[in-house]
């Protein structure tokens, strides 16, 4: 879905401006390649977040707390 909204307007852009619409789509490959370092700095921040709730929520987790605790 959300390629073909992409694609609807990049149709409507190439129908006002088509030098614009050709520029964006011979930019478009290395705008991703200039963001692929920041995408796998979120996925490892993302990662270590994980890690670290993880870890600091075992001693919980080993003593039967969590989310199936029942509370009286």
């Amino acid at each position: 879905m959300k390629t073909l909204f992409a694609l609807g307007v990049w149709c409507l852009l190439f129908v006002l401006c088509w030098p614009l619409a050709i520029l964006a789509l011979i930019a478009w490959p290395f705008v991703w390649l200039l963001s692929l370092p920041f995408r796998m700095v979120g996925i490892t921040f993302s990662a270590l977040f994980a890690f670290l709730r993880a870890l600091f929520m075992l001693p919980a987790r080993l003593l039967g707390g969590g989310r199936g605790a029942v509370t009286a």
